[in-house]
């Protein structure tokens, strides 16, 4: 009886806590956007051009995916994925996730994922950038559009327990899809992209140790040279004469004749009243009509202007018996 108590007033304090609680949301704060400046890793200069970055934290780690501009008919976008891991090492605290190698069933997984509709086919070149080897496939679709996923683990290398550095590698991952480049334009970014982060502790340097100079710089009986050819061992002329001046050919300039224009002058308008030609007096202009000159038959009469016809002086008195005066 007195355990039956106890489970009912566990029971109704229960009750009475789920009454009050409120039913509020919280953001999850596992990604977050950060600005393009603040990538830790950033494309080729001329692009392409970084659209977002995505943040997101796991403990020491930090993983970014930075979205690129994409030009392409594939479905999917262009990125830059790159992972800082700390790797656990003799020293706890240093990382919290384990070091990996890359395999290939783990690659094949990867491209299947991102680009699923392009058969990409694996390079068997060995490649490598500035920050060292790198693999990548290719891959053309039916339209036309050359994809390209490239993947790149960057690792100083194992170090002893004793030497307590080391412990840390970048993983990089580049999906490109674009329906104008070819693949070498797209390889050309794998190359030249950048990376701009790194861890805080000296120990957790995933890039090793910085290269040398080169040993023959400032070592006697190596000539170092500005231009590849070397030492050119051949003699060279010399004289004590004048060079003699250069003959340059003189360059005439043709021109194109230009033929003058025929320029056409109209006649003068006659100024003042139309003075009638004589044979025109008395005679009315017809409109198409043609004038034709009256036939003379030897005649000793002329005709006038009005059609009358003027006797000889032969012909004037009573002797008119000539033959031409009768008629």
């Amino acid at each position: 009886m007195h355990l039956l108590k106890i489970i009912t007033f566990i029971t109704l304090a229960v009750l009475g806590t789920s009454c009050t609680t409120t039913g509020g949301v919280r953001q999850s704060a596992g990604a977050a956007t950060v600005p393009s400046e603040k990538a830790l890793a950033f494309p080729p200069p001329g692009g392409p051009a970084i659209v977002n970055v995505v943040e997101r934290g796991h403990g020491d780690d930090v993983e970014q995916t930075i979205s690129l501009s994409t030009s392409s008919t594939i479905p999917g976008q262009n990125f830059l994925k790159v992972q800082f891991l700390g790797v656990s090492g003799s020293t706890p605290g240093l990382g919290s996730t384990p070091y990996k190698m890359i395999s290939e069933g783990a690659i094949s997984r990867e491209i299947s994922a991102t680009i699923p509709s392009i058969r990409l086919t694996r390079s068997a070149n060995f490649v490598q950038n500035t920050y060292g080897p790198f693999g990548y496939a290719a891959g053309r679709s039916r339209s036309g559009d050359t994809c390209l996923y490239a993947w790149q683990q960057i690792r100083a290398g194992r170090s002893t327990p004793a030497q307590q550095r080391n412990f840390s590698m970048v993983q990089v991952r580049l999906r490109l899809c674009d329906a104008h480049a070819t693949e070498r334009q797209l390889l050309s970014t794998v190359y030249g992209y950048t990376i701009a982060g790194g861890f805080e502790g000296e120990s957790l340097n995933p890039y090793g140790s910085p290269r040398g100079a080169d040993a023959l710089l400032g070592h006697p009986g190596d000539p170092i040279y500005p231009d590849v050819g070397g030492y050119r061992n051949s003699g060279m002329p010399i004289g004590y004469e004048s060079r003699p001046p250069a003959i340059r050919p003189a360059i005439v300039s043709h021109r194109a004749a230009v033929k003058p224009q025929a320029v056409t002058v109209a006649p003068p308008q006659a100024v003042g009243p139309r003075v009638p030609l004589p044979d025109q007096q008395g005679a009315t202009p017809q409109t198409g009509v043609t004038a034709e000159p009256a036939q003379i038959q030897g005649q000793p009469g002329t005709m006038g202007t009005n059609g009358t016809a003027v006797p000889s002086p032969d012909c004037i008195g009573n002797a008119v018996t000539t033959a031409a005066c009768r008629k």
